[in-house]
């Protein structure tokens, strides 16, 4: 399946502290933009644990390249490193078991230059409530409130 233009972004980077924030807000103004707001937490925490790895076991001096896109289904996001150390899930918690936590799905795989971390997200396009309130439901009976003069006039 070919992903349109606008539902892709990827940013090549070196990892430090202020690249994180300012990348964790690109990706929300994206998802944001794409109309996917209750994608946007849990998707920056995954996010912000694959790249504090990358910080922690690759180095600050090394490049990496953030990809994010979103299908229609699902929003994906990775991030390829020039490390060839593979990640680990630790028993304790923490990194890639709370990146489980927060995906449908995630994986690994090795590349010609490293590795690519990845993680999924159900997100199904939002649909437009529209202006107008919905009719009630079948059976549920409809209130309906005496005009403000009769009222007025009962309490006389």
């Amino acid at each position: 399946m070919t992903v349109p233009p606008d539902r892709h972004y990827a940013v090549e980077l070196r990892v430090s502290a202020e690249r994180v924030s300012q990348v964790r807000r690109i990706v929300a103004a994206h998802l944001r933009h794409w109309s996917l707001e209750l994608q946007v937490r849990p998707v920056c925490r995954a996010l912000d644990e694959l790249l504090t790895n990358v910080r922690r076991h690759v180095g600050d001096e090394n490049t990496c390249v953030v990809e994010l896109r979103w299908t229609g289904r699902h929003v994906t996001v990775s991030v390829a490193d020039n490390s060839p150390r593979m990640p680990r899930l630790l028993e304790a918690g923490g990194g890639l078991s709370r990146v489980m936590a927060l995906s449908d799905s995630w994986g690994t795989c090795r590349t010609t230059d490293g590795k690519v971390v990845w993680f999924t997200r159900y997100a199904q396009a939002p649909q437009s409530a529209g202006l107008l309130p919905y009719p009630p439901l079948p059976g549920v009976r409809e209130s309906r409130r005496a005009p403000l003069t009769a009222l007025a006039q009962a309490l006389v």
